[in-house]
């Protein structure tokens, strides 16, 4: 083997090695993406009246449709962790739930 295929052969290999490392480091910011995705729940008895994420009882459609403030069956996404300690005026606890309920009378 000559030293120039040498050359050419390690230079192909350098290349192949940094190509990979920048493919690595860009797919990092759509991993921690994702992770951010995760760490949220749906939080019923939060949303205030069309402002609502998704899912608002019989008769509505989906997100912006709930009928009053805090209604006990519409869900906003909110950060884990935090739904139980987020205010609502209908919940029986006076915090969002974790899943859906009767509204209390406000």
């Amino acid at each position: 083997m000559t030293s120039t295929t040498k050359m050419q052969k390690t230079t192909a290999a350098a290349l192949a090695m940094a190509i990979g490392a920048a493919l690595t480091v860009s797919a990092a910011p759509s991993i921690a993406a994702a992770d951010k995705a995760d760490a949220t729940e749906k939080c019923y008895g939060v949303a205030l009246k069309g402002k609502n994420d998704c899912k608002a009882g019989a008769g509505t459609t989906c997100a912006g449709t709930s009928k009053i403030d805090y209604q006990g069956n519409a869900w906003s996404m909110v950060p884990s962790g935090t739904c139980e300690k987020t205010a609502s005026k209908t919940s029986p606890t006076g915090y969002g739930q974790l899943k859906e309920f009767k509204e209390k009378k406000a």
